[in-house]
């Protein structure tokens, strides 16, 4: 039996034996330790601090001595003057093993950092990006060895960080020798090498240790928002979110409409292309100014986005979208430099990944969606819907998983509403409505207060009312329905009918009053019948969707629902419920998993393993086409009723008692085609 020093990690476990003197991150990486370093050692970048500890640790069988680590050297108290070291705490690559030792390796020293996501999925990203940093000190020129810059630096790469081999572009070799003279050739550098590259390529050089960070964007681009979260590659930590519209709004509200535009416009698609390219370009500045960083150190960007999205983003004509078979120009992952796409803010050598497509009409956020929130691995049977203009809609369990898209229109997020907008401050996204005085009771965006609360004015002042967002409107039907306001059929009764002067006539029809400000100068803030018919709509579709894929599985029932998307943390499970947007389960059992595709980009942007693993999943998904399945439209009419015309929704009725007005009016039908309808007084 060796003689030589016991090392014990923790919290990984893993020990072994070495030679008094060997540096503590040389045992490490011998074992497979995540300790991190990007300096290769010389005890500049301080990235593999680690924690001994001292005394008997029965459980490894180890009595640590005080001097079982070499002493405190001159590095470590420079460091330590300059940057200061927490107390106890030593540089993995100065401090030696002298005796038997038990090392922890503290969270912020490890290499695959995790990064907890909400609690509602409780999922960790390991971090392994495919874009790292590696300082390097390069041998100089030397006229008696005709070795240029580059291979010199690959040499030093492969020396000192066992790379085998690297490539840069023309752009990045006219800065190469600038900057390595100016550092006295010791750099740092940024090398991309993903899951199928065979070389790492050098996307960014700095002079010395570069310490301003690595930075990556995973971009949800939807239909009608684009959502963008800041990532820093080194950490996993997320340095901003922010959002912006989808400007092809203007194009059409939903992706038909889009291919449509494509279809009866010459260049309509290349117009499509530029608007939503500027629209990226914007929201890069404004997110890296946000978090007060330089955009070149962008180095790296993850698109998830829906079919019709993806070609537009790509430059490809979606015609073919809109017509059966609803074929891809390509549906795998793809892989491309930023400037493929025009993205100038970012760093020009900067590298962009695009999850792969499930179908024609279930795209790279679908995908994202089953890598963020793993159905094929649920024990029981899942049903996820993460809503938008195009809703993706995944049900499954470990035997087998199925998808399908299901168009929901803009309705969700607030648009083709009345009083709708985005959610922002100001923008209802709760409300309440009182059964017996069917008053009204609200929260806005920006206040934690409700509107009969004290504080509510003071809390609004800045922001005011200014109207209501997609989790708002939602609610608001669902309490409508609840308070007797609102029929099965989604028909609004009049002041006479309902009891409440809150019901004002709009022509044919009534809508209901939730704040009005007019005198002030403010807005009037309804829920009109047209919006009622825009959410049933919405919630037809999405709920014929989710039914297509049960009558594939042989069900009635699924085990549990999670609800993904913009609003899915906002509403209430009972709300959804009652609105008929999803199946009858128990309560308990829906829950929300936030921006489900959002993360999904935000895994593939940091873990490079993971986009291996997305696209052999997504290779064994099941897709249902809901634009050829006759059941469809049965299903769509059947969930036109709030919440069902013939499904019974017991779990519901168990907690709530839904009232069943029938209300005398006559009028428009809220289609907007002129229909009418007469209801008598039971």
């Amino acid at each position: 039996m060796s003689n030589d020093p016991l090392v014990v990690f923790t919290p990984s476990g893993k020990r072994g034996r070495f030679p008094k003197g060997t540096p503590v991150l040389t045992a490490a990486r011998q074992l497979g330790v995540d300790l991190d370093s990007v300096c290769g050692g010389r005890g500049i970048c301080s990235k593999c601090q680690i924690t001994p500890g001292y005394g008997e640790f029965s459980k490894h069988g180890v009595t640590v001595q005080q001097d079982a680590l070499s002493e405190w050297n001159a590095v470590e108290q420079r460091y330590d003057e300059k940057r200061g070291l927490k107390a106890g705490r030593r540089l993995g690559c100065q401090a030696q093993i002298m005796g038997d030792v038990v090392i922890d390796v503290p969270p912020e020293s490890q290499v695959h950092k995790q990064v907890v996501r909400k609690a509602a999925s409780a999922r960790v990203i390991e971090m392994d990006p495919a874009t790292r940093l590696y300082f390097v000190e390069v041998d100089e020129a030397d006229m008696h060895e005709p070795t240029g810059d580059l291979e010199r630096l690959a040499r030093a790469l492969r020396e000192q960080w066992d790379i085998p081999e690297i490539r840069a572009d023309l752009s990045l070799l006219s800065k190469l020798q600038p900057v390595l003279r100016k550092a006295k050739y010791q750099v740092t550098v940024a090398l991309h090498k993903s899951h199928k590259d065979t070389s790492a390529r050098v996307l960014e050089i700095w002079p010395g240790l570069h310490e301003g960070g690595l930075f990556g964007l995973a971009i949800d681009l939807g239909s009608t928002t684009v959502a963008a979260h800041l990532t820093n590659l080194e950490t996993g930590e997320v340095v901003a979110s922010s959002g912006i519209m989808n400007p092809q709004i203007r194009f059409g509200e939903d992706l038909m409409s889009r291919v449509s535009y494509s279809m009866m416009n010459p260049g309509g698609d290349k117009e499509m292309t530029a608007s939503v390219r500027d629209a990226l370009n914007t929201l890069a500045e404004e997110i890296a100014k946000e978090a007060g960083i330089d955009a070149a150190l962008i180095v790296e960007t993850v698109f998830v986005c829906n079919p019709v999205m993806h070609h537009l983003l790509l430059g490809i004509d979606p015609v073919e979208l809109g017509q059966a078979p609803f074929a891809l120009a390509t549906s795998g992952s793809l892989s491309m430099d930023a400037k493929e796409l025009d993205l100038s803010v970012i760093n020009p050598r900067a590298r962009v990944y695009i999850l792969p497509c499930i179908a024609g009409h279930v795209g790279a956020d679908a995908a994202a969606v089953a890598l963020s929130e793993e159905p094929g691995k649920s024990e029981d049977l899942v049903l996820i819907v993460d809503v938008g203009t195009n809703a993706e809609i995944l049900l499954g369990d470990k035997s087998r998983v199925l998808a399908c898209s299901s168009p929901t229109g803009p309705a969700f997020e607030g648009a083709q509403i009345s009083s709708g907008q985005r959610a922002a401050p100001g923008a209802i996204d709760a409300i309440r409505i009182d059964p017996v005085t069917k008053e009204p009771r609200f929260r806005v965006i920006g206040s934690d207060f409700w509107s009969d609360e004290e504080g509510f004015d003071a809390a609004t002042e800045a922001s005011g009312i200014t109207g209501i967002c997609g989790s708002g409107i939602i609610e608001a039907v669902a309490e409508l329905r609840m308070a007797g306001l609102l029929d099965e059929s989604g028909l609004i009764g009049s002041a006479e009918a309902a009891g409440t002067d809150r019901m004002i006539a709009e022509g044919r029809t009534h809508a209901y009053l939730i704040h009005d400000a007019t005198d002030q100068g403010g807005p009037r803030i309804t829920v009109t019948q047209g919006d009622i018919r825009a959410i049933q709509l919405a919630k037809s579709a999405l709920y014929a969707g989710a039914r297509l894929l049960m009558d594939e599985r042989g069900v009635d029932k699924v085990d549990r629902v999670v609800l993904a998307g913009a609003f899915g943390a906002h509403i209430s499970s009972k709300h959804a419920m009652v609105l008929g947007m999803i199946p009858d389960v128990p309560l308990e059992k829906v829950t929300s998993a936030g921006n489900a595709a959002g993360t999904g980009a935000r895994i593939a942007l940091c873990n490079v393993a993971a986009r291996a693993e997305i696209e052999r999943v997504v290779g064994q998904i099941t897709k249902v086409e809901t634009a050829i399945e006759p059941k469809f439209q049965e299903h769509f009419v059947a969930a036109n009723a709030i919440p069902h015309k013939t499904d019974p929704f017991p779990e519901l009725a168990r907690i709530v008692t839904l009232p069943n007005p029938s209300f005398n009016t006559r009028g428009d039908d809220g289609e907007g085609d002129g229909g009418r309808r007469r209801r008598r007084r039971s």
